[in-house]
């Protein structure tokens, strides 16, 4: 009999726990629920605001019927009281006094703004809205009171400087990128605004006590097109100094044997013609979907070069870098941390950062496992994992010299990072020890037992006799313990869990379900392309658009969990 695979939804509604907790009767005594903010944030030094939030209740969830009728945005609005956010939002923006003109409350931006994000609207048809009387309970839960509304450019200024902010600190983290170098990496104070979307899930008993306690972070990229048309693939730094007799700008495109750009007119004087200036950040990237070299093969395109295939699809902009936390229980996931980067930034650097600064945001997260892919399997990212006690499931990166199976007996490892014997046997897998931070491997007498070996050496005779882990001293063989490296110092192929076994697949798997899931929703939020130009807007865009996928999957939790209290209760 085949046995039928549940839904995630349905593998929630049988959580016993899960409906009696987070239905809207067991969370009723938690509510409202309150935003998280780190501790020592000074009051908003504003008194005064054009506009006020104040959270309005939930009575008309009693009402069972008035649920169809609530978006999951409407259910978050009655859920969460975003009171405490403000004082976060004021040090985002940089206020530090009372003086200046009267602001609109920044808890009304930040409503506003994430209406327009989770609906996929543009900024004109927000504010166009947030004005029609269809909407008028829109405009008191957000806090326009009057018929005083923000302008696009007040709109373009709260992203612009909460973007700007988020790094502005002059606080980074220092990120080993090899035995004795390392890179200081920006913290992204933008951060606290993910973070405490994600505490609200956990105060909530949402997640189950496994993903917090034993987590699996799950890091990953997405490429948005920026907002500007792209005009030349080779654009710089370089193409936005401005001209000088001294220092006469390079071209980057005549470099590559390309006709690029002379810089010899006016308009080319503070910035070549061809870079745009509204997106001075963004850069082109070839991109592959894929991790792995393309094959020909049945599958592939018979219009495309074989060069082509290789580079990708062209893709001009930038690309957001997040850490989930996957719950193998409840089979969700939900964002911990984001960073913003130019579209051809290396990922391993950045990824790191956020693994090493995640104490930060959350005290008492247990990472036990981070599953990503192969552009990770660098020194320090990998390194990172090895500092925070995780388990490596991060894809192979693979390397020309892995095809030559006599240096795997020299080496020590074959292909995929399993022990090789110097008689060319594979060593098998005996777990990891989490407290010692090591995976122990043995060789079981393979030699003896009839196996073959991995790589065969044509001046040795089989079985070996000079193997020394033959006798009965020696009832494994030879047992090795792999920590951060392997024996040679190498670390691109350390994994703590065996490479393609079903554990790892699940993980893996686990991990890009994660991914594609959080992939899809931004694109159907229209942030694909970002509809507004530079880095710091679209920095602060996909900050709260992250926070809100969170909030939203509180809001759909909740209401699984509503619905199957009514139906187990008849």
């Amino acid at each position: 009999m085949v046995a039928v695979e549940l839904s995630p939804t349905q593998t929630r509604a049988q959580d016993k726990a899960f409906v009696q907790q987070c239905s809207f009767v067991g969370l009723r005594p938690q509510l409202p629920l309150r935003w998280p903010v780190p501790p020592g944030l000074p009051a908003s030094p504003k008194k005064r605001y054009r506009s006020h939030y104040v959270y309005l209740g939930y009575d008309d969830l009693d009402d069972s019927a008035h649920w169809e009728h609530l978006s999951t945005f409407d259910l978050v609005l009655r859920l969460v009281d975003f009171s405490p956010l403000r004082p976060l939002l004021a040090w985002l923006l940089g206020w530090t006094s009372a003086r200046g003109k009267v602001p609109f409350d920044p808890l009304s931006f930040f409503l506003l703004i994430s209406w327009q994000i989770t609906h996929g609207w543009s900024r004109a048809e927000a504010l166009r809205n947030i004005q029609d009387p269809r909407y008028t309970d829109y405009k008191v839960w957000f806090g326009f009171l009057t018929n005083d509304y923000p302008t696009e450019g007040g709109v373009r200024y709260f992203l612009t400087t909460i973007g700007h902010h988020s790094a502005a600190h002059d606080d980074t983290i220092s990120v080993p990128v090899d035995d004795e170098h390392a890179a200081e990496i920006a913290i992204q104070y933008l951060n606290h605004v993910v973070a405490g979307a994600a505490h609200l899930l956990h105060q909530a008993h949402l997640l189950s006590p496994q993903a917090w306690q034993q987590a699996q972070v799950c890091p990953d990229g997405m490429i948005h097109d920026a907002a500007s048309a792209m005009r030349c693939t080779s654009v710089q730094d370089s193409c936005y100094q401005p001209l000088s007799t001294q220092a006469p700008r390079p071209c980057p495109a005549q470099d590559k044997g390309k006709r690029g750009c002379d810089c010899d007119t006016l308009r080319c004087v503070q910035a070549c013609r061809y870079a745009p200036t509204r997106d001075p950040q963004a850069r082109c990237v070839y991109y592959a979907r894929s991790n792995q070299p393309i094959h020909s093969g049945p599958n592939a395109s018979a219009e495309t070069s074989a060069a082509q295939q290789a580079k990708g699809e062209l893709r001009y902009g930038y690309k957001s870098l997040v850490l989930q936390l996957a719950d193998p229980v409840r089979r969700f996931s939900m964002v911990l941390a984001d960073d913003f980067l130019s579209a051809n930034e290396r990922e391993e650097n950045p990824a790191a950062a956020l693994l090493l600064q995640l104490p930060l945001f959350y005290a008492d997260l247990v990472v036990e496992t981070v599953a990503g892919d192969a552009g990770l399997g660098y020194y320090a990212f990998l390194h990172a994992c090895y500092l925070r006690g995780a388990k490596r499931v991060v894809d192979l990166r693979a390397d020309p010299s892995d095809r030559d199976k006599a240096l795997w007996t020299v080496r020590g490892y074959n292909d995929k990072g399993r022990p090789i014997c110097p008689f060319g046997y594979a060593f098998t897998a005996n777990g990891f020890d989490a407290q010692r931070k090591r995976h122990k491997w043995f060789c079981r007498q393979a030699c003896l037992k009839g196996t073959q070996p991995a790589v065969q050496i044509d001046a040795l005779s089989y079985p070996p006799d000079e193997c020394p882990y033959q006798n009965q001293q020696h009832p494994y063989g030879k047992v090795l313990n792999v920590a951060e490296t392997f024996q040679d110092g190498s670390i691109r192929l350390v994994r703590d869990v065996p490479v393609s076994t079903p554990t790892w697949k699940r993980l893996y798997h686990r991990a890009r379900n994660a991914s594609e899931d959080r992939n899809s929703d931004l694109e159907s939020w229209g942030l694909k392309r970002l509809p507004l130009y530079g880095s710091p807007r679209g920095r602060a865009l996909v900050a709260l658009a992250d926070a809100w996928l969170n909030l939203t999957t509180l809001a759909r939790l909740v209401r699984e969990a509503t619905i199957a209290a009514r139906i187990s209760s008849g």
